[in-house]
């Protein structure tokens, strides 16, 4: 008999190739990953089993009672947020203080990335609610993406004309600073007309880990809830093969380091820091990451009422990731 053949729609992520080559094969499955660009709605897809979706949007569909989506403790996408505050080349903004009262463009209100960027406002004693918040694409042209979400929003937070973009707001000076995942290609040029607002993001993000133990998690792979039911041992077989591919990618990443001038240094500078595995699956691993961004979207009203981080995950099979 054949085994079931499991679709899952993700982003390129470095670290998923052994899965998605073949290199790493789950047990009793044939994992297949259609490659994204963007984000995939799961649950709009009738071809997809699971894939790649917003951990702010699935807390939320948690919180409201909707088990629709299955999810792994396997984020795929995580890091820092402090890189993701820009202003202009020739701004004197320098620190997150500074942007109190100021007008902040964002790329989506709900999303995971901008959620966390807001808690680092808010760790630095800046009241949201006195940002001028203005939610547009990074971008002229971008389109196909939710950047509002289903609740209302707050009274400071309004939505760009069709037309208008991030990058060229803040370049004319209508913003002070913009908070993105995604930097502009221009930011990669000797003639950009943006910076980051650290002048060295590095170290704050290095006294951030030390203060709160983890990277902030951004997507996490999930399962439509009949395929879980259909296949109840799926989701720690994933997650196990999720979990070897990303050491074995790690492993070749070690050994053949020359794809960017410096990233044996940067692999060997994560080790001493972060010990062997910065990105962690599991439940338990990411308890205290799960229970601070609960606690931020309620904080920040992008959820009405106190969440409970044990819906979130709550299979005490995911607790940590079982051998392969």
């Amino acid at each position: 008999m054949s085994s079931p053949v499991i679709r899952l729609g993700l982003r390129d992520w470095d670290h998923l190739v052994p899965l998605a080559s073949g290199l790493v094969e789950v047990p009793d499955f044939t994992v297949r990953i259609d490659s994204r660009d963007v984000t995939p709605d799961v649950l709009a897809e009738p071809g997809l089993d699971g894939g790649e979706t917003s951990f702010s949007r699935y807390v939320q569909a948690r919180a409201a009672g909707d088990d629709r989506l299955v999810g792994l403790p396997a984020f795929v996408m995580r890091g820092f947020r402090h890189r993701c505050v820009l202003v202009r080349e020739n701004s004197p903004l320098r620190s997150l203080e500074e942007l109190a009262g100021s007008r902040v463009g964002l790329t989506g209100w709900p999303d995971s990335g901008n959620t966390w960027t807001r808690a680092l406002l808010r760790g630095a004693g800046v009241d949201l609610t006195g940002i001028q918040w203005r939610i547009g694409p990074l971008t002229a042209g971008e389109t196909g993406k939710d950047r509002v979400g289903s609740r209302p929003l707050p009274a400071n937070v309004s939505v760009m004309a069709a037309g208008e973009s991030l990058v060229e707001e803040l370049a004319a000076g209508r913003l002070d600073a913009v908070l993105s995942p995604f930097m502009p290609k221009e930011l990669f040029t000797t003639t950009s007309r943006f910076r980051h607002l650290f002048d060295d993001h590095r170290s704050a993000e290095r006294a951030y880990w030390q203060a709160t133990g983890f990277v902030p998690g951004i997507h996490l792979v999930t399962l439509k809830r009949e395929v879980v039911e259909a296949h109840p041992e799926l989701p720690a077989a994933l997650l196990a093969g999720l979990e070897e591919s990303k050491r074995r990618w790690l492993g070749r990443r070690r050994l053949l380091a020359d794809t960017t001038p410096w990233l044996l240094h940067e692999l060997t500078e994560s080790a001493r820091l972060f010990g062997d595995d910065w990105m962690p699956y599991g439940t338990k691993s990411n308890a205290e990451m799960t229970r601070a961004f609960c606690a931020e979207l309620h904080a920040q009203g992008v959820w009405p009422e106190p969440i409970d981080p044990e819906v979130v995950f709550p299979d005490p099979a995911l607790a940590t990731v079982p051998a392969l």
